[in-house]
């Protein structure tokens, strides 16, 4: 049961935004899939914990899932067959068409 003086709760809210939750679905689908094991998503995550922490990012919601997308940037570059170029095209082309979308439109490819 949760209770809100207890310093071990987690916080009462996981998600500030859906794209936080999405991200980690996405990676419980690619361990699903055999693109890589639970094992490297927790290995992956560890170390971009580690390295946002060894350059002082606070420890926040946020910052845990900055270091989820950069988990997951990786793992679908060296496990999952996407190269970076790929990536970063993708990427490209998702922000452009999100800059040519009137607000409240669903973003289009």
């Amino acid at each position: 049961m949760f209770r809100p003086d207890d310093p071990l709760a987690p916080p009462a809210r996981w998600f500030e935004e859906p794209w936080q939750a999405q991200a980690l679905a996405l990676a419980d689908s690619l361990v699903q899939a055999g693109r890589f094991s639970a094992t490297d998503w927790g290995a992956a995550l560890g170390t971009a914990l580690k390295e946002a922490e060894a350059r002082g990012a606070p420890d926040t919601l946020d910052g845990y899932y900055a270091a989820v997308l950069v988990a997951l940037e990786r793992l679908c570059e060296t496990r999952a067959g996407i190269s970076g170029d790929d990536r970063a095209m993708r990427r490209a082309a998702w922000e452009a068409a999100f800059r040519r979308t009137p607000h409240g439109q669903p973003v289009e490819l």
